[in-house]
């Protein structure tokens, strides 16, 4: 029998004097191996720690029949997907062991992201306040080192496999053929719309959670359902999988369940598990184009006394679809993974969704505390993402009512808004104060009011070497989509240093790498 492959952590190892020892309360995590069948996979989860064990299934389930299930790639890529809840818990467990099907490629793409999520939820979740911690996990210092993974990565083998030879794949896919990993907010609506414009037929792949979380997808879901043939949806308990794990973590709330929050208590490796949940059913329609709806504001590198990371963002920028892509190529998988909206700031993006596709943009759902009426989902009206988005379209003139909102729900907006931190990068939000300021709508004298400035970037194109260079939009979409873009937009900027200059978008230099 052959021995299984371990890597060892990376980070520092547990002592006496270690700070950070209060996170390492799991001694070992298990996944898998899976059990397949045509159109389930599913594999338990096993937190074991001081001699007690206890066990959770982790299930995806398709609509269509999409794995062979004695095939060596099939069974890799459901080892792949059924790996992806695991990666946020590197910072927590002494070991993790990968019961399944891996290659050198999936190894390295594991270790590699447990890595940088053990970084990212460290900064995030526990250098910056959280209302979710208890003890002392909610006092750690900020330590600086070269690496933050504390567990052991196992893996080991439970099948013979072919796997190895990873040109040599039966992966068929065409970068002409699109899918739209697919949500009921703007991003994924405008993406989808821009493409079926352009004569694509894109393929939107919904990924239903079993909580309410799938609410705030439910009406565009039906919409597409009705109107589109291409519609797939993939059914995960995923949600239930962190749920249960949270109980595991005892600096997590016991009530963490009736905290109200924008934020996830701990995970920041989220996105990764809808998209390998969308791949078998890119594989099996020979889709080779995976389009994630992220905007500009979501590529950001910044340091937290010494300490590098994303901003809790890394999923949805430039870098997560670079690596992605990556991957993809070693793997042998015809795919890239882009977004065609990075140029675009948020309230750009929903300017053109709500004047070019306004039926679309009905379906928008943008919230986390829905409700059901009547059989439709409404938005709560109350949170962050709910004041962000009224305000966007109360800036654009546009009707908030359309897409759920109800008069009251708007009037308190307008009075909270100017003491709302919106999150959306600095220029956006003090971008949209100003628009809001100028329509009379807000005063200037509220605890963020003030911030109202104008920055006349934001409702340009915005070409930026950093966080949207133009070269990451396929060269065959960009002429159409940038002229569609230019319809909306008061023109197109490219950054220059921390300046940006104007510049004619539609010229021929404009679609070379900017």
């Amino acid at each position: 029998m052959k021995k299984p492959s371990a890597i060892e952590p990376r980070g520092i190892r547990p002592f006496k004097s270690d700070p950070l020892r209060p996170l390492e309360v799991i001694d070992r995590l298990e996944v898998g191996p899976i059990s397949l069948e045509k159109n389930r996979l599913t594999a338990p989860y096993t937190v074991i720690w001081r001699k007690r064990q206890s066990t959770t299934k982790l299930i995806y389930r398709f609509e269509e029949n999409v794995f062979e299930i004695e095939s060596a790639e099939s069974r890799n890529l459901a080892s792949m997907i059924a790996a992806q809840v695991a990666i946020n818990y590197g910072l927590f467990c002494r070991q993790i062991v990968f019961n399944g099907s891996f290659d050198r490629h999936d190894q390295r793409f594991i270790l590699d992201m447990a890595e940088n999520t053990a970084r990212e939820i460290y900064v995030k979740k526990f250098l910056e306040p959280n209302p979710f911690l208890v003890g002392d996990a909610s006092r750690l210092p900020a330590i600086k080192q070269r690496h933050y993974l504390r567990a052991q990565i196992i893996f080991k083998k439970t099948e013979s496999s072919t796997l190895g030879k990873s040109r040599e794949t039966d992966w068929k896919s065409d970068q002409l053929r699109y899918a739209v990993l697919s949500s009921g907010g703007k991003d994924s609506l405008l993406s989808f719309s821009l493409l079926d414009e352009l004569g694509y037929s894109p393929h939107p792949i919904f990924v239903n959670e079993s909580g309410r979380h799938w609410y705030t997808a439910l009406n565009s879901y039906r919409y597409f359902k009705r109107q589109y043939p291409e519609t797939a949806r993939v059914w995960t308990n995923a949600d239930r999988v962190f749920s249960w794990m949270l109980r595991h973590l005892p600096f997590i709330r016991r009530d963490f369940a009736g905290i109200r929050s924008d934020e996830y208590p701990v995970r920041l490796w989220t996105v990764a598990v809808f998209l390998f949940g969308a791949l078998p059913i890119l594989r099996k329609r020979g889709l080779g184009a995976l389009v994630i709806g992220d905007e500009h504001d979501t590529t950001r590198r910044l340091r937290h006394k010494g300490i590098p990371h994303y901003d809790g963002l890394y999923d949805q920028s430039r870098y997560f679809d670079n690596a992605m892509t990556r991957y993809f190529a070693r793997k042998g998988w015809n795919i890239r993974q882009f977004s065609i909206l990075r140029p675009l700031s948020e309230p750009l993006i929903e300017r053109i969704l709500v004047e070019r596709y306004p039926k679309l943009q009905r379906h928008q759902v943008s919230c986390h505390a829905t409700h059901i009426r009547r059989g439709r989902v409404y938005p709560c009206g109350d949170c962050e993402k709910c004041r962000r988005v009224v305000g966007m379209l109360l800036a654009l003139g546009a009707d908030p009512r359309r897409c759920g909102y109800s008069r009251s729900q708007v009037e308190s907006v307008l009075r909270e808004l100017s003491d709302t931190r919106l999150r959306q990068d600095a220029a956006s939000a003090e971008h949209l104060l100003h628009l809001l300021r100028q329509k009379g709508l807000i005063s200037g004298t509220g605890r963020r009011g003030r911030f109202a400035r104008a920055h006349p970037e934001i409702v340009k194109v915005m070409i930026d070497y950093r966080k949207s260079p133009s070269e990451e939009i396929p060269a065959n979409l960009r002429p159409a989509l940038f002229k569609i873009y230019l319809e909306y937009a008061a023109g197109a900027a490219k950054r220059h240093g921390n300046s940006w200059i104007d510049f004619d978008l539609l010229s021929t230099a404009a679609q070379r790498p900017l």
